[in-house]
């Protein structure tokens, strides 16, 4: 079994790779393979619209855009469990990640039948969300649905259930009185970074461990 992360924060050894990083010792733990991919340390853009992946005579269902996303594609393809990652930045997860997810899912989209998936198996799924936001504001600046809506389409991509995880009030900088960042509590956040933090950590791991199990359709 193989599972891959996908690290769609700029910021390697912060709160989103971390988190990544447990969820692959969870995978591993339960006998898979790991692979982490950092979308930063690549060289590509989002999904042209130029429809090569539904083209008549070719390979349907793998996008033909031959750049530095090609590689990572054609793992995920093969690969046993998939898990996504990036903090919120404006609202949305970073725009890596979302030029990823573009490339990724639009060559599964069949354009013969609603119902066919061009995928064709089931895969399990996880998402992991780094906010600044306190998690009781979710619902009110839109975060819940964000989570929702794209649990549901990885769901519908991948034919397998898709856990999320949302890691709120994260500790963003190791100092923060260099930056114009009054209205945050340092001590509270530092706080949560040394009590609530590992627990997100282990929620993680087991992230990684549920991917791998046993009802995961493959």
């Amino acid at each position: 079994m193989k599972v891959i992360a996908v690290n769609g924060s700029p910021r390697k050894g912060w709160n989103t790779h971390i988190l990544l990083e447990k969820a692959l010792e969870g995978a591993a733990e339960a006998g898979a393979e790991t692979e982490m991919v950092n979308l930063y340390d690549l060289d590509y853009k989002g999904c042209r619209g130029c429809l090569g992946c539904k083209r008549r005579g070719g390979v349907v269902g793998r996008c033909v855009i031959n750049d530095g996303l090609k590689p990572v594609l054609d793992g995920i393809a093969q690969c046993d469990g998939l898990i996504l990652g990036s903090p919120i930045y404006v609202g949305e997860v970073t725009g890596e990640l979302r030029s990823l997810i573009e490339r990724l899912t639009f060559q599964y989209i069949s354009y013969d039948k609603m119902d066919e998936n061009l995928f064709g198996r089931k895969m399990k799924t996880g998402f992991i969300y780094t906010t600044n936001c306190p998690e009781e504001h979710y619902e009110a600046v839109g975060y819940t649905r964000l989570f929702n809506d794209y649990k549901a389409f990885m769901t519908r991509i991948f034919s397998g259930e898709c856990m999320t995880l949302g890691v709120s009030e994260t500790w963003q900088i190791d100092d923060y009185d260099k930056y114009h960042m009054g209205r945050f509590n340092v001590e509270e956040r530092r706080k949560r970074r040394e009590e609530v933090f590992p627990l997100d950590c282990k929620k993680a791991f087991d992230m990684g461990k549920w991917v791998c199990s046993a009802d995961s359709g493959n």
